[in-house]
């Protein structure tokens, strides 16, 4: 008996102790730096939102927060730094859809697990792609471009920032449920792939409204059609592809934030609320929404069901289509 009570006192002991060191967890950090690393190079909304949330959280927390951008690999190389990090809650991750199409286009070549190695942090926001043409080339519909792809198979041609982007995952939804047939033309970034379609090297592409916002003002491009379950209010008279005659048809241009798997629950709780109160600030709304993208700023929870539904619905276009990466 007083063996057992021993134990029993002891293991009380422990749980004791233990409250409060979790809890510290979450009331002391953070004591130092961050970093929020950007798979992608300097521009672009991905580094938009890393800057603001740096900015804010700066200002809030009196840490430096810095920006660090880790392109290359289709983002795999920035992906796998935040994977192999401390789970502590510095070093967080910019995350756009096009993660969720690396698993399938990778397999066992990808060296982090996408679901396993991470932790989410927030869906920060949302925005659409559009379809943009050059004027010249006389497609201002949906069922224009449909009707020139299937009469000529090959013949138009698209840019996009690379295999598994955004843009070119748009276009093989696209051709997948139109029965369409055009030749990719990849691009590294998304300023090489609008001068492209600029200087008549491609035809048209799908590609982030921000992106491409001021090239529509200023007439240099055709807007088509926008990829969203409503028109944007930056395009309030630009359809949508299912209203267009693709019924169904849809891609949400999401972004968030991860950190390292095993990051303390208080530590992520804090970071969301931070975060969130933030991408809510007046200016940050107005920012963004004059670049086409609504701020969301979720729970983990809801971010983390996000990623894996995305995961799903862009493995089977890439399968279905036979995505190569170049």
């Amino acid at each position: 008996m007083t063996t057992t009570r021993i134990a029993l006192a002891l293991l009380a002991s422990l749980a004791v102790t233990a409250t409060p060191a979790s809890a510290a967890e979450g009331d002391n950090y953070p004591d130092k730096p961050l970093r929020i690393v950007v798979p992608y190079t300097p521009g672009g909304f991905n580094d938009t939102l890393a800057r603001t949330t740096a900015e804010k959280l700066t200002a809030k927390w009196k840490q430096s927060v810095v920006v660090d951008n880790r392109p290359g690999g289709n983002t795999v190389i920035g992906n796998s730094l935040v994977a192999k990090s401390p789970a502590d809650g510095y070093t967080l991750l910019i995350t756009p859809l096009p993660f969720a199409a690396l698993p399938a286009l990778y397999g066992n070549r990808l060296p982090y697990n996408a679901t396993k190695d991470f932790t989410p942090v927030v869906w920060a926001a949302s925005t659409q792609n559009v379809l943009v043409s050059r004027p010249d080339l006389g497609l201002a519909t949906v069922k224009d471009v449909i009707e020139y792809a299937k009469k000529q198979p090959g013949k138009l041609n698209y840019g996009s920032t690379g295999a598994g982007s955004s843009n070119h995952l748009s276009m093989e939804l696209f051709n997948k449920m139109t029965g369409t047939r055009m030749t990719h033309i990849p691009y590294k970034g998304s300023s090489p792939a609008v001068v492209a379609l600029l200087g008549g090297e491609t035809d048209l592409m799908f590609d982030n409204l921000p992106n491409v916002i001021q090239q529509l003002r200023a007439g240099k491009f055709k807007a088509i059609a926008v990829t969203g379950q409503a028109r944007s209010p930056l395009l309030p008279d630009v359809p949508t592809v299912a209203e267009s005659g693709v019924p169904g048809y849809e891609v949400n241009v999401w972004f968030g934030i991860q950190a390292p798997a095993g990051t303390p629950a208080p530590v992520v709780q804090k970071l969301n609320e931070e975060i969130v109160r933030s991408l809510a600030e007046a200016d940050v709304v107005k920012r963004f929404r004059d670049q086409g993208v609504e701020v969301v700023g979720s729970s983990p929870a809801k971010f983390g069901s996000l990623v894996e539904s995305e995961i799903r619905k862009w493995g089977e276009v890439v399968r279905e289509a036979n995505v190569q990466l170049e």
